[in-house]
């Protein structure tokens, strides 16, 4: 009599579960959304939420590279100030972006890390910072904001460089 109630409800389950996975009915695609900072006009986004349908991709830090190849390197003429170093890194993650098949429309998350700048007192540039990221963000070219972080950090890989960013991409 066990057996025969095993038997049974291996079945029934066998069943259920056939029947799941022929359903033709799939889960609707959910869309990223991108909410913004209520009545702000701050070029970063409160949050975003992305559906388990979408694929995240996470990618590794990116520093600049030399503003001035020639220049004593290390040296402010070397790397630039904030603002350069910005414009620098965001090229160079575009680039990086572009070569995997993404682009900078699918960021979804962004953490800046930036260096005390010594001509300011070892305070970081956060203008500056903010100049070079509006060329990329929350522009008529490309209007999508992330949710971002920054911070200041006490240094990075090569003296000069006040520069790093990370993103993670939500793509659809």
């Amino acid at each position: 009599m066990v057996f025969r109630a095993v038997a049974s409800v291996t079945v029934v389950l066998g069943l259920l579960v056939v029947g799941c996975a022929s359903s033709p009915t799939a889960a609707p695609k959910q869309a990223i959304v991108r909410h913004p900072i209520p009545g702000s006009d701050f070029p970063i986004l409160l949050g975003a939420t992305v559906p388990g349908t979408a694929t995240l991709v996470f990618m590794s830090g990116v520093v600049p590279g030399p503003a001035d190849p020639n220049a004593e390197p290390g040296s402010r003429a070397y790397w630039g100030d904030t603002e350069a170093q910005t414009v620098s890194a965001l090229g160079r993650l575009d680039e990086r972006l572009h070569g995997l098949g993404y682009s900078m429309s699918e960021v979804v998350k962004m953490q800046a890390f930036l260096v005390g700048d010594p001509e300011r007192g070892g305070r970081m540039d956060f203008d500056g910072f903010m100049r070079g990221y509006r060329r990329y963000f929350g522009t008529t070219e490309q209007p999508n904001l992330p949710a971002r972080s920054a911070f200041q950090i006490a240094g990075l890989v090569r003296p000069g460089m006040l520069v790093e960013i990370e993103v993670t991409l939500a793509v659809e």
